[in-house]
């Protein structure tokens, strides 16, 4: 057991899960980090205001400019909420069917979905976000067909829990963009035709992750976007002693699976050598 060494890349919330769940076996491991610090993300480029989705801080040097947003996922609609109210002209593009929710309702259906059906929870989540929001596709925000909890199961992509967002984009303080065509210089045109310029440009439209570019014979895991080959739940397992922990788009509850998922197949692997 003492020359079993697992290495695991990248400190953040992913890799430091890993690593609990491998010390509960006294699997002993090492953890390499390009940054000077664990969960860089989360430490470094933060907002104050953190609650568990999120990126950098916005302080608005802005003021007074004109700043578009390309991205409407949390992160995206966060950003553009502080531009607002540090008193940039703000302009977000959104593209991609998204819901709108509370942190309230969000709290519900997952406390729901333990006991019922999610094309129930989902029905109850819609209606009271329709109560709450009323209809949003006048101001550019569409939904998709399916429930939130459905569609985070299918696609991994969550609600956007609304900070005061949407409340601003009523407002017509925030405005909402269709989707760019292309950028000269400072000019943005969008495809419906209509030309802007803008001071500054935040790309909040998410990440890809750089496995493939420094992990070689990778591709027995990892796709040519660098996600699993594998459908969940069975993505977390390569070849030849691979695992990836966190790339099955499921969020801390899906690391957390990936963790104790890669922690007890190691130790079935350990127990199989050993005896």
């Amino acid at each position: 057991m003492e020359n079993v060494v697992v290495l695991i890349v990248g400190a953040g919330p992913a890799g430091l899960a890993t690593a609990a769940c491998l010390s509960q076996f006294s699997i002993p491991y090492v953890i390499v980090e390009r940054e000077s610090c664990s969960a860089s993300l989360w430490r470094n480029r933060a907002y104050d205001r953190l609650k568990l989705h999120l990126a950098k801080e916005f302080r608005k040097s802005y003021s007074g400019m004109n700043v578009l947003v390309v991205g409407s996922g949390n992160s995206g609609m966060e950003i553009a909420y502080d531009l607002a109210t540090h008193g940039a002209n703000t302009s977000i593009v959104i593209r991609s069917l998204i819901h709108i929710m509370t942190k309230e309702l969000i709290r519900l259906g997952m406390t729901l979905a333990r006991r019922l059906p999610l094309n129930l929870v989902d029905n109850l989540l819609v209606m009271a976000a329709n109560f709450i929001f009323g209809d949003l596709s006048r101001y550019g925000i569409r939904r998709p067909k399916v429930g939130p909890m459905i569609h985070k199961s299918e696609t991994g992509q969550s609600a956007v829990i609304d900070v005061g967002t949407v409340g601003l984009i009523k407002k017509g303080i925030i405005k909402v963009q269709g989707s760019i065509s292309k950028s000269m210089g400072d000019i943005v045109e969008f495809q419906c035709g209509k030309k802007i310029s803008f001071d500054a440009i935040v790309f909040a439209n998410g990440y890809k992750s750089t496995t493939n570019i420094w992990l070689n014979n990778g591709e027995s895991m990892l796709n040519g976007n660098r996600l699993p080959i594998k459908e969940y739940p069975n993505h977390w397992k390569g070849e030849n002693g691979l695992y990836c922990a966190g790339l099955g788009r499921r969020g801390l509850a899906g690391i957390a699976a990936d963790a104790k998922n890669i922690a007890n197949d190691i130790i079935s692997v350990i127990g199989a050598m050993s005896g």
